[in-house]
Order: structure tokens, then sequence, then C-alpha cells
């Protein structure tokens, strides 16, 4: 900006948390019930809380029952047990049960809207007395001699040319003596921190998948409440980790995702026409026959699991939830284990502003290396590398193995041995795919999809997708793999113009941008970089997502 800016206000409060997910969520409950004289405070990027949250969702109330052990008489939105599991593996034509992995067996489970529980989780934390402020995204950490000593939201009302409008606002300052980063996977202020802190040395890098996720009112007699089906195989290849999940909840809905393993290879792989053709398969489409999609949405998931935990503490804060990336791959679920991670991460939060235990947060990770947490995911680690490591039927083996031989105890850890972006091969050398058009009725466009997902930004702001170097996206990305983006971008973000006139560039439409963060992590070279945009913006996933 040209001219000098106004100092930002300032707030200060005992603790602030980044994030109004599970974990954030259960991390101020747990805070308050601790100390309830201590002055907390939550901010979240989305309009509300629960606006950026998907998920699945089934639910293990593991961490739930420890936090709130009467949550249903609190009434907590857990309304369809989970009552059949499926898993199939998937041709193009014939679908074959196969057993049930008992990581993902589900009794006792609930499949749930996760944004409707972190909505009651909301009103939970705001009765213990936690300020919760929606629609503001942190967009900066603030440090002071090394520590950090909170965070800075955006300012609002610039423009596209960097300069303010006349809507402009100051960001905050939230200060605090201790700050919890609970921004999910791929966060941005986490990026940062992991970065300044080193928090990655002697660490595995993390691995990550894009899922892309569709809610579905079907016709009350096809509608069976508690079913979950899984499937691995077609469309993918037998190179391509990933697969689909399928749960039936709620009044007649239907909550559908795909998962691509964020490794693949081909630069011609589209998650987005992936997640549409695999609707057509016989086995798969009578699901939704008779009923219409009314919402849609995208995440980036972490896959790493245990090997890529980094080091979660640092001078003033720690790294709680998907932050860290606490996922168990095996099951499908990680939302228990973030809660778990935001709660243990209070009570040495508690601790400290106690004076019981100053050392910077250090019974965090040591209480968690004791925890349940820790242990369900030693179980699995071997899980997802071995997909990496062997391929497809190699790692269905080494997951057979791993799990009913050596029960999650061999003596060995798997490396995942790459990082997502590095694993594209040049566009010339991989065999383009042919997707078919979409009917409107089982399959669709990406433009009909992001309009549902109800995302929205304010036009006139500077774009949120930034090119570190602009060239490259010719250069490189063009030339070398004529521009992935196009394709694993689930929201025609990212547009190629000019090409048959034989003077290609790249055009960013950042308003349709759904926040899945996939761009930051399989970008070849690095070169995208997601930041917050203004606060608010964004999709809005509504209560059955």
């Amino acid at each position: 900006m040209a001219e000098e800016l106004p100092p930002r206000e300032a707030m200060e409060f005992d603790v602030v948390i980044v994030g109004g997910g599970p974990a954030g969520l259960a991390a101020a409950i747990r805070l308050k019930q601790l100390a309830p004289d201590a002055a907390v405070c939550l901010v979240e990027k989305g309009s509300e809380i629960g606006a950026h949250t998907l998920s699945g969702a089934v639910l293990e109330p593991r961490a739930l029952n420890e936090l709130i052990p009467d949550w249903k008489e609190k009434g907590a939105p857990l309304d369809t047990p989970a009552t059949e599991d499926r898993f199939l593996f998937l041709t193009e034509v014939a679908a074959t049960r196969l057993p049930t992995p008992p990581q993902m067996n589900n009794h006792g489970n609930y499949i749930v809207s996760l944004g409707n529980v972190c909505r009651w989780l909301g009103t939970q934390a705001e009765e213990l007395g936690v300020e919760i402020y929606p629609g503001f995204a942190a967009a900066e950490v603030l440090e002071e001699d090394g520590r950090v000593v909170g965070v800075a939201t955006g300012d609002m009302g610039v423009g596209k040319d960097g300069e303010p409008t006349d809507n402009f606002a100051r960001g905050m300052e939230l200060r605090a003596t201790y700050t919890l980063f609970a921004e999910g996977c791929r966060g941005s202020l986490t990026k940062h921190l992991l970065k300044r802190f080193n928090l990655r040395d002697g660490v595995q890098d993390q691995t990550y998948a894009i899922g892309i996720k569709e809610l579905w009112e079907i016709p009350a007699e096809n509608h069976k409440p508690g079913f979950i089906e899984h499937t691995t195989g077609w469309p993918l290849s037998m190179d391509t980790y990933g697969g689909s999940f399928l749960y039936h909840f709620g009044k007649n809905l239907v909550s559908y995702g795909f998962v691509v393993g964020l490794d693949y290879k081909n630069p011609w792989l589209s998650p987005f026409e992936e997640m549409q053709r695999f609707k057509t398969h016989p086995d798969i489409r009578k699901h939704f026959e008779g009923g219409r999609r009314i919402a849609y949405g995208a995440r980036a998931l972490n896959e790493g699991g245990l090997q890529s935990i980094p080091r979660l503490i640092f001078p003033g804060g720690a790294l709680i939830g998907d932050s860290a990336g606490f996922v168990n791959v095996a099951k499908i679920k990680g939302t228990h284990t973030s809660m778990k991670s935001g709660m243990l991460a209070a009570e040495a939060v508690a601790e400290a502003l106690a004076g019981d235990r100053p050392a910077e947060l250090a019974a965090y990770p040591e209480e968690l290396r004791e925890s349940w947490v820790w242990d369900e995911l030693s179980k699995v680690r071997n899980i997802r590398p071995g997909f990496a490591k062997f391929g497809f039927i190699g790692g269905m083996i080494n997951a057979a193995v791993d799990t009913y031989v050596f029960r999650g105890k061999a003596p060995w850890t798997l490396k995942h041995g790459h990082k997502d972006n590095e694993t594209l091969v040049d566009a010339s050398a991989a065999k383009p795919i042919a997707y078919p058009k979409p009917d409107g009725v089982l399959t669709f466009d990406r433009l009909s999809s992001v309009f549902i997902s109800n995302t929205n930004h304010e036009e006139n702001q500077p774009v949120h997708l930034k090119l570190t170097q602009p060239e490259t996206a010719i250069a490189v990305n063009w030339n070398q793999y004529r521009s992935p983006e196009t394709r694993y971008c689930p929201a025609g973000v990212y547009e190629i113009v000019g090409a048959e006139e034989g003077d290609p560039k790249l055009q960013i439409n950042a308003q349709n941008c759904v926040h899945c963060k996939t761009c930051d992590i399989k970008d070849p070279t690095q070169n995208i970089n997601w930041c917050t945009p203004e606060g608010g913006g964004g999709p809005s996933y509504p209560g059955g997502m």
C-alpha cells in the first residue's frame, strides 16, 4: 500500500485459538473447563462456525465422550448411528465385496454433519465464556523476541490494486500469552510456523490427498440410514492411491466423497473428473437415482500419519488438530484424534497459566505420546506408505499383513519417501485421460458445482492465490506438464487462455476458490502460495455437509 496505514487496535487474552473446527473448539471448551477465569478467544475465517467445515463424516465419539460426557442430554447432533459397513473393490463393470478391515468397522460410531457438530460445539464454548469471532481471517503471526504473542486478522476493504477502498478497516491484533493454531490441513500460518521454528527438522514430509464431496437428497424408499460404503479400485489406475466413501444419514441424505492421493504421477489426471465418472458405475449410480445434488465442496487431507507429525510446540504456542496432521488414514477418520490433541494442548496451557508447569507447553507433546491418539496412529503407520512403496496390490498385501499378522506392531516403520509436488511425470510421457461429458443429472461440471458450494468472495480484493514467479506458470507448468493446476483444482480457479493463438497465459479466477489448498500442495515448483482472502469469504457449507 502506498500510504502509511494507521496502527491496529489490540485486544489482550490469555489464549487465542486460530480455527473453529473440531480441534480448536475442543481446545477452547477444555480450557474453560479447567480454567474458567481464563480469557479465551477463538477466531474463524468462515462466515460462521461450520461454514468451512467439510467432512464425510463418520464420527467416533471417543474424544467427545471425554470432553462432554453428557453430550446426548445436551443435544449434540449425533442422530444417525452407523448400522452397516461395506467395502468394495471395483472394476469398470463389476463390484467385489471385500472383508471390512477392523479399522473401518464403524460399530458405535455416528454419521454426522460435521459442520453441525462444530456449530453445536461452538454454542457449548460460548456458554462457557469463550469469545468467538467468525468472519475474521488470521493473516499474520505476531512475534516478539522470538516468541509468538498472538495473531493479527487481515485488513478488510483492500482493493485489487492493493490500495484501501472506502470500506477499508484495519485488522485487529489478538494478543495472548499462548496461541493455539487449529487451521486444518495446510494452514497458511502453520506453514509459516513450520519454517520459522524448524518444526519439521528430523520429521518426514507430510503427504496429502484431495477429498471432493457432494451431498444428495434421495427418495425415501432408497434411503438406508446408517449405511456406510467404501470402495477402492476403478476408476483410478493401479498406481494411484484413492477411493470413495458413501454415507446414508439424516433425512434422506447421502454424503458422497471421492479421495485421490496427491502423490499421483499422471499430470492429465483430474480428481474432479474421476469423482464424477465414479458415479456412473452400475453398482454406485443406484444410490443417486431419483435424487438431486444439493451441495458440493472440496478439501485437502493430511495422510502422513505418525511419521509426518511435526514438533508441536514453539515459544508461545502449539499446533493442534489437522494443522499438525492427526488423521488416521486407515480408519478414514481424524475428528476424534484432532479433538483429543486440542484437549491435551488445552490441559498443558491451563497448567502453564496456573504456573504449575510453565516450560512452554512441554506437557502437550509428552502427554500426547502417552495417549490413545499416539497408540492409534502408531498401529496404522505402515499402511499409507505401503501403497506408495509397493503399489496397489502390494499395498493391499502390506496392509493385510500389518493388520492381521503384526497387529500394527511390525518391527519397522515405512517412510513416505517423496513430496507430493515432486511426483508428476512430463505430460509427453503420460497417457491423456478421456473423461465423459457431464449429463447434468448424475454428473456435473466444475462451475455448476462451485455454484452450489455457496462460494463468495468480495470481488474487489487482491488475488489470494499468489505466484512467487509468474513466468514459471508457462515456462514450467505449461511447457512441461500442460498446466496440471487446471485439472487438479476442483473449482476452475486456474485457466489457460490464448493457447490456440500460440500465446498461453494463466488466468486465475480467484473468486471460484473453495479453499481446498490443493494448488498450494501439488504445484510442481511450489510456485502457488495460498493466502487468506478477506475474512468471511469462501464456501458456505450447509448443515448436511
